[in-house]
Order: C-alpha cells, then sequence, then structure tokens
C-alpha cells in the first residue's frame, strides 16, 4: 500500500497513549508462576486495579523484573490520555459502508441504543456483580439471553467459571472471544481456559479467538518484544491443550503504527479504538472515524484483517476534549453511527455499567454500559 505524506504524518504524530486503558479485572491471579520479563516503563503516572493515579518514581528502562504473586489488586501502569491523531474519514470514504447484519432489534424499543447496539457483531462482557463479586451460573445465564444476537462475545479472563458458564448458556451460532489477561500467570490461566472448555460439549469450536493481554504496550505495562514473545508463548500452550484458532494480543492503534512486529505476531489485528477519548470527534462521526482506523491499520499491517475490540461511549462523567461530551443521547449517537458504517468489524463496549469499578479518569470509567443492569 502507498502512504501520502499526510498519511505518514499522521502516524508519525501519534502518541503512544490513545486513551485511557479501561480496567477489566478485578484483582491479582493468586498462585502465579513467577516469570522473568522485561518490562517497558513508562514513568510519571500509574494507577492501581480500579484505576485511582498513583505518582511513581523515575525508574529506568528497559528492567528485567522477577515477577510474584501478590495478594493485593494490582493494575498494569497507564499514562494520561492524549488526543488521537487517526485522520478523520471524508463522504467519498464511507458512502458505500453503510450496511448492517440482520440480528434482530424486535426485544427493545425501536431506536434505542439497545435496538442499535444488537446489529453489531459482537460485545464485551464482564462476570461481576456491581459489587465486585463473580456472577452466579443463573445470573451469567440470564445475561447471556440478553446478549443472544451478538455472534461474539468478549471476555478477558477466565476467572469467575465465566467460560463454563457462558457455554451452557449460548447459542451454537455464538463464540466467546476468550483473554488471558496476566503474563506471570500465562500457563495457569491457559490451563483455567482450557479445563472450561474441554468440560463443553463444544469444546474449541466455541472459542472465535484468543487475546494475549490488553492493551499491554499502551499502558506501558510490557515492551512490544516481550508482547510479541508472550503472544507466542501462549500460541504454544493453547495448541497443546487442542486450540488452534487465531490468537492475538489487543492493543491501540498507535501501539500498532509504532510496533508493526504486534501485527506480525497476531492472527489478525485486534484494536481498541473509541471516538471519545479522541477529543475532537462527535458521536455521530464514531463510524466513520473507525472505518479510517481500520482501513489505516489494514495497511500498516499488511492486509491483515481487523477487528475492533472494543468501542463505544460513556454515559456519566466530564467532557474530554472539545467533542468527547459523555451522555445517553450522545451514547446513542455513536452506537448508531457505528453500527451503520462498520457493524461487522466491531465489538461494542460494554454490556452494563461497571459500578464495581472506581469513577477513573473524567469520572467515566463505570458508564459505558449499553444494557439496562
Amino acid at each position: 500500500m502507498l502512504f501520502t505524506p499526510l498519511l505518514f504524518l499522521s502516524l508519525a504524530v501519534a502518541a503512544p497513549f490513545e486513551h485511557i486503558h479501561h480496567v477489566h479485572k478485578r484483582a491479582a491471579q493468586p498462585e502465579a508462576e513467577p516469570i522473568a520479563a522485561t518490562v517497558f516503563v513508562t514513568n510519571i503516572v500509574t494507577v492501581n486495579q480500579f484505576r485511582q493515579n498513583v505518582d511513581i518514581p523515575d525508574q529506568p528502562t528497559p528492567t528485567t523484573l522477577q515477577t510474584t504473586p501478590v495478594a493485593s489488586p494490582v493494575e498494569t501502569p497507564v499514562a494520561t490520555p492524549v488526543e488521537t491523531s487517526i485522520a478523520s474519514p471524508t463522504a467519498e470514504d464511507t458512502k458505500n459502508n453503510n450496511t448492517s447484519n440482520t440480528n434482530s432489534d424486535t426485544s427493545f424499543a425501536h431506536g434505542s441504543v439497545e435496538a442499535y447496539a444488537v446489529k453489531g457483531k459482537g460485545i464485551a462482557y464482564s462476570p461481576y456483580t456491581n459489587s465486585g463479586t463473580c456472577k452466579s451460573a443463573s445470573e451469567v445465564a440470564s445475561d447471556m439471553s440478553l446478549l443472544s444476537s451478538f455472534e461474539i462475545l468478549r471476555i478477558y479472563a477466565p476467572d469467575c467459571d465465566v467460560v463454563s458458564n457462558m457455554l451452557n448458556s449460548i447459542s451454537n451460532n455464538q463464540k466467546i472471544f476468550a483473554g488471558l489477561f496476566y503474563l506471570e500467570s500465562l500457563q495457569s490461566d491457559v490451563e483455567l481456559l482450557a479445563s472450561q472448555v474441554h468440560a463443553s460439549s463444544r469444546g474449541w469450536d466455541a472459542i472465535y479467538a484468543v487475546s494475549v493481554g490488553n492493551e499491554w504496550v499502551n499502558a506501558g505495562t510490557y515492551d512490544a518484544g516481550t508482547v510479541v514473545n508472550a503472544i507466542n508463548t501462549g500460541r504454544s500452550l493453547l495448541s497443546a491443550k487442542g486450540f488452534n484458532g487465531p490468537v492475538l494480543t489487543v492493543d491501540t492503534a498507535p501501539a500498532f503504527q509504532g510496533h508493526p512486529e504486534l501485527c506480525q505476531a497476531s492472527d489478525f489485528v485486534g484494536v481498541n479504538q473509541h471516538a471519545f477519548w479522541n477529543g475532537h470527534t462527535a458521536p455521530e462521526d464514531s463510524g466513520p472515524f473507525l472505518k479510517t482506523t481500520i482501513d489505516q491499520l489494514s495497511g500498516i499491517c499488511n492486509g491483515k484483517s481487523v477487528l475492533v475490540t472494543e468501542t463505544g461511549w460513556p454515559t456519566q462523567g466530564s467532557t474530554f476534549g472539545s467533542l468527547g461530551v459523555p451522555g445517553k443521547q450522545q451514547q446513542l449517537a455513536c452506537i448508531k453511527s457505528i453500527v451503520e458504517t462498520v457493524p461487522d468489524k466491531v465489538l461494542l463496549f460494554t454490556t452494563y455499567d461497571d459500578l464495581w469499578k472506581h469513577p477513573g479518569q473524567n469520572g467515566v470509567e463505570q458508564f459505558w454500559g449499553i444494557f439496562n443492569n
């Protein structure tokens, strides 16, 4: 693919931290096997498990770190969000892309955010109650009934028996996009995932893909080389358990732009991209914004398939940039634009408000839910 000077400029100025890193796990895994990992340290700011800002001293980089199990909650370090530099699409870019799938919206009020959401390919799901405890099997089953129109359901880790509970509830035409959240417990988490999958009659056929990490490079948790090694290790561990489907890492657009080796190591490109964190994209332009991201990353990654693995809009919190205004009408406009532009290329974020989290950056972290709790 030929790149214009303007596109090169847009990539060159893209900062490595595109948006705030969502929290998806409640606490660190206990009983993790220690391993050595190369850590790319981004100093100044980090956050704990619930995304409370914590100042940390300068540290040399890279650092070889011996990871050990911890009982207290931890979180990957993140940097303060900056405005994205993905170029705005033109009308010509998107005029022929207003297709949608045939998911039914008859269960929801016409024109509601839920009615538009079910036209998307998939959605993210967390198996936690508002207080942060694990949902019961019956609660997960009820949630799966609500999400029956989605082809793909993304989870971030195999804790809470979530894979077993989901596989006991979803239909045969639905699949799970599974996740392995911690590098230090990669092997044990593969074993946990495999044990739940093997207990199901559908087996690995029910697993769409497995992500090794979520925004590890964007968050500054690990450097790209460490993540590439983790992908390869995860793929080998999963293959030994019988899974031969896609294995990848999920990160942000600037992470892939700056480190195309992440594309090369992944079986397809999984990118988290939120127009809200751009700060200068109106919610009704979210779909074209995502299409531009997809097109640019496909070029950077030598034509590999690109799936937006998180995208949405918060309903509460404070404004980010000039156009990142939280609100229900803004969320509706965002989701409508997405499913009218790239419905088969996105997994929406997220099923419910995550009230178990702390408010986080701009007070929005809890309020990305699309369906009523």
